[in-house]
């Protein structure tokens, strides 16, 4: 599929502004997921594209307040809403859509409930980030540089109450599908770093 220029330049802008330079494999793998995701759903890929890309702008370092007491208050998903409109407009994107982008933003977090086909795939498979190998990693790697996490169990906490509390929160069959090897998965990670003496520090 050509991107219209505005992807390319999203794409770019993202790749700019996402520091760590981690946080930036999240956004690709991401959009990718959303087409697994949406397959069979009649939806505007433009607003998902769009959605999936600045949803977390305001988790970056530079978006984002760096004293821990300002970061502990501090509403990541209201700061990309105020965000998103002056970006795309900046870049091209068709201005008709831009409410439709927040609004997908605004609604992306597991205690939310979508009410746009585009929200709720964006919603889903940000949900399945937060399964399998890759949440491990998401999360293990932010021990010591995230308030949040300072030690292992921290860490394995998070990852236990994802796994059991989000699979039920997906609304797609084909999320939930896609969920069930990452559950697996999780479950199976938990159980070892358990059984090696990770949960208790």
């Amino acid at each position: 599929m050509n991107s219209p220029d505005f992807r390319d330049a999203l794409v770019a802008y993202i790749r700019e502004q996402a520091k760590p330079v981690d946080k930036f494999s999240h956004q690709p793998r991401l959009y990718a997921l959303t087409r697994e995701v949406g397959a069979g759903q009649s939806y505007d890929d433009d607003i998902v594209f769009a959605a999936v890309w600045l949803h977390d702008l305001g988790v970056f370092i530079g978006h984002r307040p760096e004293e821990p007491e300002a970061l502990a208050k501090w509403d990541c998903v209201a700061y990309a809403m105020k965000q998103t409109p002056d970006v795309l407009e900046g870049i091209g994107f068709p201005a008709e859509k831009i409410p439709a982008v927040v609004e997908a933003i605004r609604t992306h977090q597991p205690h939310e409930n979508p009410a746009t086909v585009e929200g709720i795939i964006l919603r889903d498979a940000d949900i399945l980030e937060q399964l399998g190998a890759v949440t491990v990693l998401r999360t293990v790697c932010k021990i010591g540089r995230d308030t949040r996490f300072h030690i292992f169990p921290d860490a394995l906490r998070v990852l236990r109450k994802n796994v059991e509390f989000l699979p039920a929160q997906l609304k797609l069959p084909t999320a939930r599908k896609l969920a069930e090897p990452r559950v697996k998965v999780l479950r199976e990670f938990l159980a070892a770093a358990e059984a090696e003496g990770c949960a208790t520090e």
